[in-house]
């Protein structure tokens, strides 16, 4: 089967017409050429309003880079006409298979673009023999549609979480739709500031918040106080996974000073290499884990008793009744206040700070669950780590947008993968 017969199948366009087809060197590599010329009495077609134009001139022959063939570079060489548009003036002619001076194919944009969900920026690039900016360009190009084609109408729930990124205290804003049949990353900006949140609202329009119903966020006071003046008409909802991460970063702080303590002493550490034992799910642990924290709970230590306060408070989330789990807040935080481990107070006091929001978890229950979000972070930071090699905010948010924001991707004549 000739190569033209494959193209004509696959990658026809009208008015277009495939000639001759040969081996090439280019740049030290053997690569196929595929010529490409308009067909007789045609006419090129302004690429500002799509108009049929009159041509002016022929510009010298480009190449275009499409999919490789059996690895296989192939490029498609075309000159382009100038046309004379009345109303647009002397413009290149426009092109069904490249946009502007791009030198990539629009199918090979939508090749490298979904390869680059499997494999990491610098892979597609290594596999495919090119670039890693050919294959930044290219997952731009179907983020940019997919942005300008995305539908909000169908939002209802949202959740609001922040994500470090770069070096140092830098963090994105991440805005995700909670929907139980449609879960994806909606917006990002830079720093997790009031502004930043303000900026989403201000994207997202007051119809469509008028329409949210549930909002989730951590406890980070410049999201609550946007959520609190914008979302009026939402419930918002505190994080169960953030609430629980406050206890265990109580609990590590105790266990980091009763350790300190115990080799001050010249006692022996029985929380050498414990830390995990403590913080670890207990349907988490390994066989021997679990032997060794049976061990651990019978010693009188205070990271033992900030342990087990813990575990009660998990009974917390097992109510069905609001008024309930309050009471048993309020009992849980009355103990806390009068044990003597300072981390686990300032965890109480947390609680009681924001005890209307957390109890708000109660009303939602079955609708809302904090697990997608950390989910959906947990794919972000594999994102990043996929575009390795970025170095500005517009890169970064390309790859968090390309993963996880299921947009709408460019019509293409032929799918490759």
């Amino acid at each position: 089967m000739l190569v033209k017969t494959i193209l004509n199948n696959i990658e026809k366009h009208k008015s277009f017409v495939y000639g001759k087809t040969y081996f090439e060197i280019l740049d030290s590599e053997k690569v196929v050429v595929v010529e490409l010329k308009s067909r007789s009495n045609s006419k090129g077609k302004c690429h500002e309003c799509g108009k049929s134009c009159g041509t002016y001139d022929t510009q010298p022959a480009r190449n275009y880079e499409y999919v490789p063939f059996w690895n296989i570079p192939v490029y498609f060489r075309y000159a382009p006409r100038r046309v004379y548009c009345r109303q647009h003036g002397i413009h290149i002619e426009q092109l069904p298979w490249a946009e502007g001076k791009e030198h990539l194919t629009t199918s090979y944009k939508s090749f490298l673009a979904s390869w680059a969900k499997r494999l990491s920026w610098k892979e597609v690039a290594a596999v495919f023999n090119t670039s890693w900016e050919s294959v930044y360009r290219a997952i731009k190009w179907v983020v940019d549609y997919g942005l300008e084609h995305r539908d909000w109408d169908d939002v209802t729930q949202i959740g609001v979480d922040e994500l470090a990124v770069f070096k140092g205290y830098k963090y994105l804003t991440c805005v995700y739709q909670l929907n139980k049949d449609r879960r994806r990353l909606l917006w990002c900006g830079m720093e997790h500031t009031e502004q930043t949140l303000l900026q989403f609202f201000k994207d997202f329009g007051e119809e469509r918040i008028a329409r949210l119903q549930y909002v989730m966020s951590d406890m980070w006071r410049p999201y609550l106080n946007v959520i609190k003046r914008k979302a009026i008409n939402a419930l918002n909802i505190l994080d169960r996974f953030h609430i629980m991460k406050k206890f265990n970063e109580a609990i590590d702080a105790i266990r980091r000073q009763e350790v300190e303590k115990l080799e001050k002493q010249d006692k022996e550490n029985v929380l050498t290499n414990g830390r995990w034992l403590l913080l670890k799910k207990a349907a988490n642990l390994t066989q021997k884990q679990t032997v060794r924290l049976k061990q651990l709970l019978q010693i009188n230590l205070s990271s033992v008793k900030a342990y087990l306060m813990r575990e009660d408070f998990q009974r917390f989330w097992t109510y069905n009744s609001a008024i309930w789990a309050n009471k048993f807040l309020k009992d849980w935080t009355t103990r806390a206040m009068r044990s003597k481990l300072k981390p686990m107070k300032k965890v109480a006091k947390m609680l009681r700070r924001h005890k209307e929001l957390i109890l708000n978890w109660f009303h939602a229950r079955g609708e809302l669950s904090s697990g997608p979000i950390e989910g959906l972070n947990n794919k972000a930071k594999l994102a990043i780590k996929k575009a390795y090699g970025f170095r500005t905010l517009n890169c970064l948010q390309i790859a968090l947008y390309h993963q996880l924001g299921k947009l709408e991707e460019p019509p293409v004549t032929h799918r490759f993968c």
